[in-house]
């Protein structure tokens, strides 16, 4: 099943044409890694599937049904969360009460009782249980990472985008985050995710997506993305590089 399908996706913002005719699946239980050059149009078209902005063409379909142009609260009611690049804790609220409001706002919709219990689980999930009670302000970078992880958990959906959850971590760190992000996709969350860590991204992924300049320049599994003469010149470099990568 494809849980995911976006079909012909354009959007501008005035002179600029930030993508154009973005087309791709998704199946249902994989991971999928979207690359690309700083500017490629990536964050703008995870701001599209989940309702920031609707497109100037095209249309998004979420587990069979038509969500073109809705809001990003009705999507996430329908089980499409995500986790932001810049992390904004609510630094005033515990790191618990950051997490409840994932588990509120998310396709069940919990009471505040009940999110408590919602929100417990995802920390533990994400390793951060024992910081529960602590103010999330306090949290260093990884931390925070994992916070906003744990915060879309909550909402409990059935497609988890990532945008560089793993940026700014150190490598042990991303490591630890990629034993995560593995763990929640065994447990049936599919995953899009975008990411510059490239060996982790190309070790984690089942597919991998290349924007440039708003386009979509490739698809396919990382051995074959990272061979595409394309793609190479587009943002990976020299290929005696990617070689190297892929092997590690």
């Amino acid at each position: 099943m494809m849980i995911l399908q976006v079909q012909d996706v354009t959007k501008r913002f005035g002179g600029l044409q930030a993508l154009t005719d973005v087309t791709f699946d998704l199946p249902e239980g994989q991971i999928l890694g979207l690359i690309g050059p700083n500017g490629a149009g990536k964050t703008t078209l995870f701001n599209v599937i989940n309702g920031v902005y609707a497109p100037n063409k095209g249309k998004i379909v979420f587990r069979g049904e038509d969500i073109t142009g809705k809001p990003s609260y009705e999507v996430a009611r329908r089980g499409l969360a995500r986790a932001h690049q810049v992390v904004r804790p609510l630094h005033d609220l515990t790191v618990r009460e950051n997490v409840m409001v994932g588990a509120c706002f998310g396709r069940e919709g919990h009471s505040l009782a009940a999110a408590v219990q919602k929100a417990d689980a995802a920390l533990a999930q994400v390793g951060l249980a024992a910081r529960a009670d602590q103010p999330s302000g306090l949290l260093n970078v990884a931390q925070k990472k994992r916070l906003e992880l744990a915060r879309a958990l909550a909402a409990r959906p059935y497609l988890l985008l990532l945008d560089e959850v793993l940026a700014g971590l150190n490598p042990t760190e991303i490591a630890e985050m990629v034993d995560t992000i593995l763990k929640i996709r065994d447990e049936g969350i599919t995953i899009l995710m975008i990411e510059h860590v490239m060996q982790a991204v190309m070790s984690i992924s089942d597919r991998i997506i290349v924007l440039d300049y708003g386009q979509l320049i490739a698809q396919g599994k990382p051995e074959e993305v990272a061979a595409n003469p394309q793609v190479i010149e587009a943002y990976l470099g020299d290929p005696e590089m990617t070689a190297r990568l892929m092997a590690e």
